[in-house]
């Protein structure tokens, strides 16, 4: 595994996203990944999933202090006696004293964000928080979160794949020591049969997936968090640290295109 380091914190570089896993199969996955050598986990008060994360990770044979366990912030919990009350919940459901990471899951205009972010502040100040941070922010949103923010805003999670553009907000990342974490790495499924990323990884006999995930994490201050139920999957998201990709495959693995990025949004939820 390697790491992510910024604010002289260290976060693997790879973890597992929970968004959609519900019941068993959430606690299945959750456990598999943990045997299977993962320790970052992603969750949210919004996936209704945390009472499972927390059971598996409560029947796992691996230390708390080992894991890095982030949640986020519902929508409606941005005032600030329902953002204690809430990640209060939340460790509950999670069966721990703490989590790693604490985040705003998305932008929200009806509370101010001072109030949500003096909030987190004292859970951080309670020993309830190691760290806050958010998702879904853009560049301007995520500078004031930084200056309403006395505990320093660790990360951004945001949708990153080889063909949604984050140039600028990677840039900002590295300037001020901020780590971009990457949800959707795989583009819904869309990087998986990839011509350009196919090309490559035969080249190191690896698959589409492992090259788009090899290509985020191979950049500085950026981490993934890829969504997978599949424990064949979840053991070959692993496999992506023993190769390095060229600088040139790099560039040509960029391929900005929001048709592409919007079909393959559609495609994933469709019940067929």
């Amino acid at each position: 595994m390697e790491y992510v380091t910024v604010q002289e914190t260290e976060i693997p570089a790879l973890g597992l996203g929970t968004w959609r896993m519900q019941g068993p199969t959430c606690r299945r996955a959750v456990a598999t990944a943990l045997d299977l050598g993962y320790r970052h986990i992603d969750t949210a008060q919004a996936y209704g999933n945390e009472r499972q994360v927390g059971a598996a990770i409560a029947g796992s044979d691996v230390a708390r202090e080992e894991l890095f366990l982030t949640t986020k912030l519902g929508s409606s919990n941005r005032d600030h006696d329902s953002v204690l009350e809430s990640t209060r919940e939340s460790l509950r459901k999670l069966e721990t004293d703490y989590v790693d990471l604490l985040l705003i899951h998305q932008p929200n205009t009806r509370t101010p964000l001072d109030e949500t972010i003096g909030a987190m502040d004292d859970l951080v100040s309670e020993g309830l928080v190691e760290h806050i941070g958010v998702s879904n922010f853009g560049v301007s949103r995520l500078h004031a979160a930084r200056e309403h923010a006395t505990a320093p805003i660790l990360t951004n999670q945001v949708q990153y794949h080889p063909f949604w553009d984050q140039t600028s907000m990677v840039d900002y990342c590295q300037i001020h020591d901020l780590m971009l974490t990457a949800y959707s790495p795989l583009a819904h499924g869309g990087a998986v049969d990839d011509d350009v990323l196919e090309e490559i990884g035969a080249r190191y006999e690896r698959t589409p997936a492992q090259v788009a995930l090899r290509w985020l994490v191979q950049q500085d201050n950026v981490s993934t968090v890829p969504k997978s139920t599949s424990p064949a999957h979840l053991e070959s998201n692993l496999q992506i640290f023993d190769f390095a990709l060229t600088d040139e495959e790099m560039r040509a693995i960029r391929r900005p295109s929001i048709s592409r990025t919007a079909s393959s949004f559609l495609r994933a939820r469709l019940p067929f």
